[in-house]
């Protein structure tokens, strides 16, 4: 997005931190909100920063750009401590372009997959020498083992890490400063930020200042803190609770960050050139489908027609024992088979229906009980004689408009129902007959509803049963009702709201 760069000569900041709602533990941050206060602020670019993942980054990606943003997608990613694994290290990813975007999502990945301790998906800093391209790397300032090491006044340690991150990451690489406090607030803040700037000095490295944004406004720490409280399953005034956050990590203007870094502009104007080196450009609403090997080099949309119609003809004997009465039945079976391929071929889904029909036959010959069809496909003629379905959708009157329609471009989705016990096999058949890189597992992320967070809240202020329950109750019987929505529809509890 090369086009925003001669916006970003005006801005004195971006910021280049941010932990949304998707930094499930610890994020409150909605992004629309966070998009909507950046553009206030006349910020030409921002960051989306979440921690050990890029869940949120595909809606951050649209929001942004729809608001005239330059979006800067990373990740605050953990970094194995081979030393002592309690003690991991953090650092700060940027994606510099799509290139650097493919290596950050294999690393994260990796890291879920391979090296989890205590719940940390953790990048071991080896791996790093195979992916780091197109990736720009900030310290992590006090979380980092630079950071770490100087608060611990081992300056030689800092510069043995200071030098191998400089070496993986070259000109791509910043050391990072911080201040969560007011200067005259926190001693050690302030000598770490001095010790950093020695040694960037000493190494001559580059410095950026950054802000760690876990909440909107000043006015939200108290719902961040109650929001970190349930995930840690602690009370909000419990005093040996860890507090891991400070009031000030708001989104801070601008003209704020100016006025908190007025002694370091040069670490300031990096976040501007920072922003300025990333220019990630996603391809989105395209499909991408594995490849399906026909066995004798056809194509698939011949193969698609060859094997409905064998698989109709399978069907057909199986549904009409009599001859005759097959026969009479045919046409409007072959008709119907007809229209179904021509519009799968013309939406250019033959290689969805084939892979499909793939494992779901596999499930079935290796002992791997299936459901006989739920959901739209259960209309589709062609899933019937390709064994997707077991429901015949002509006797039933089911519409295939209802699951592919040419009017409306929407991928096809097939609800299928493995036994529980058999699901594991079946997906390890996928992965080896189209590589794991082609497969994936859908995450769902559950929010909380009104009534529970009534509950939860009330649970971390430590507030009595019988006073919360009696709150939550008002919350009307409503699919998907926000606070916001059951204020404004129940009177009792915007009565007690302004009472209480």
């Amino acid at each position: 997005m090369q086009e925003s760069d001669s916006q970003l000569s005006q801005p004195h900041f971006i910021h280049l931190r941010c932990h949304s709602e998707y930094s499930v533990v610890d994020g409150v941050v909605r992004i629309d909100d966070y998009v909507a206060t950046a553009k206030q602020d006349s910020m030409p670019a921002l960051a989306l920063t979440d921690l050990s993942n890029l869940f949120g980054a595909v809606k951050f990606f649209k929001t942004t750009r729809a608001a005239g943003i330059k979006p800067l997608v990373g990740c605050d990613v953990w970094i194995e401590n081979p030393i002592n694994r309690d003690q991991a290290h953090r650092v700060l990813l940027l994606v510099q372009n799509l290139t650097g975007y493919r290596h950050l999502c294999e690393l994260l990945s990796k890291a879920f997959l391979e090296n989890q301790y205590r719940g940390r998906a953790e990048l071991k800093q080896a791996w790093l020498q195979q992916a780091n391209e197109g990736l720009i790397l900030l310290s992590g300032f006090k979380h980092g083992d630079i950071g770490t090491a100087l608060s611990q006044d081992n300056l030689e340690l800092a510069k043995k890490y200071a030098n191998q991150w400089s070496s993986l990451f070259p000109n791509r690489f910043y050391l990072e400063v911080q201040r969560v406090y007011a200067p005259a607030e926190n001693v050690a803040q302030e000598a770490l930020i001095h010790q950093t700037l020695q040694l960037a000095n000493a190494l001559d490295l580059p410095v950026v200042a950054t802000h760690p944004i876990q909440f909107i406004l000043p006015d939200d720490f108290m719902a961040h803190e109650a929001r970190t409280c349930i995930a840690e399953g602690y009370m909000l005034a419990d005093s040996r609770r860890p507090k891991h956050f400070t009031p000030s990590q708001y989104f801070k203007s601008q003209v704020e960050m100016q006025a908190l870094f007025a002694d370091m502009p040069e670490a300031l104007a990096n976040t501007v050139e920072i922003a300025k080196r990333c220019n990630l450009t996603l391809t989105l609403g395209k499909n991408y489908l594995p490849d399906f090997p026909t066995p004798n080099q056809e194509s698939l949309d011949e193969y698609l027609i060859q094997q409905s119609k064998s698989g109709l003809e399978t069907r057909l004997h199986a549904l009409y024992a009599d001859d005759n009465v097959r026969e009479k039945k045919r046409e409007a079976y072959e008709k119907r088979l007809q229209f179904e391929c021509e519009i799968i071929i013309q939406m250019g889904f033959p290689g969805y229906f084939l892979i499909v029909a793939d494992f779901i036959n596999w499930a079935k010959n290796n002992g791997v009980p299936v459901g006989p069809g739920r959901g739209s496909g259960a209309g589709s003629l062609v899933a019937y004689s390709l064994g997707i379905t077991d429901l015949d959708p002509l006797r039933y009157n089911l519409l295939f408009e209802r699951f592919l329609n040419p009017e409306r471009v929407s991928m096809p989705d097939f609800d299928i129902d493995f036994c529980q016990e058999g699901r594991d096999r079946v997906i390890d058949y996928v992965k080896q007959k189209y590589g794991l890189a082609s497969v994936s597992q859908i995450a769902t992320f559950g929010t909380m509803a009104a009534k529970a967070v009534i509950r939860d809240v009330g649970r971390v202020l430590d507030l009595p049963f019988n006073f919360v329950d009696g709150i939550a109750k008002l919350i009307p019987l409503e699919l998907g009702i926000t606070l916001r929505g059951a204020l404004e529809k129940e009177p009792q509890l915007q009565e007690r709201r302004e009472k209480e």
